[in-house]
Order: structure tokens, then sequence, then C-alpha cells
């Protein structure tokens, strides 16, 4: 299993970013995958979920501004971010669900990426 997140940048507060997860080593439609993100001298926070059937799930602090998507053929999982702050300001990562079919919730457990960093400033 591997995952390798891009689509990282700076950008301006107001900006756009699209973050992508590309995924080896299994299918992620089969898959609930998710998007969470650590912010400087914080915890890591769940941010999005995609589950095997396509249904989204969002944290209140992006709902509104992201969306979540896969690529079945490509196999990779995209994150869009809209009217970024500051506060969006972080490593993004993707994970993937231990479980095939599952609909479950994040876990700091579930095999994730590098990362990819997010820094929104003027």
């Amino acid at each position: 299993v591997q995952l390798v997140e891009s689509g990282g940048d700076w950008v301006q507060p107001g900006g756009s970013l699209t973050l992508s997860c590309a995924a080896s080593g299994f299918t992620i439609r089969r898959y609930s995958m998710y998007w969470a993100r650590q912010a400087p001298g914080k915890g890591l926070e769940w941010v999005s979920t995609i589950n095997f059937a396509g249904h989204t799930a969002y944290a209140m602090s992006l709902r509104g501004r992201s969306t979540i998507s896969r690529d079945n053929t490509k196999n990779i999982l995209y994150l869009q971010l809209n009217s970024l702050t500051p506060e969006d300001t972080a490593t993004y990562y993707c994970a993937k669900d231990d479980t095939e079919y599952r609909t479950g919730q994040f876990s700091e457990g579930f095999s994730r990426g590098q990362g990819t960093q997010v820094t929104v400033s003027s």
C-alpha cells in the first residue's frame, strides 16, 4: 500500500488548491478514503471522507469550502479547497480505511501518505 500526496502550495487568503493522492497496491473504490490535516503544534484533524459507495462527508471547518472526489480509473483521490484562510495552514494527509466496503470513522492508525504542505498567508 502506498499513498503519495501532492498539490500543496503557498496561497494567499481566498485562494484555492486541489490536492491529489495517488494510491497504489489497492483499489481506492473498494475503501473509504479520508483526508486529514495537522496544523503546526496541533493534533491530526479529520477533514473529509468519501466512502466506497461515493458518499461524502466533511468536517464543519471545511464544509462548503471543500470537495472530495476520486478518479477510479487513475486510482487517485482529490481534495479541492476553496476560500482558504490562514487557519487552513497545515500538512494534509490522505488515508485509507483498513477494511474493504466499510463506512467508518477516520482513525489515526489508518495507513496514510507523507503529506503535502498547504500554507495560506498574505
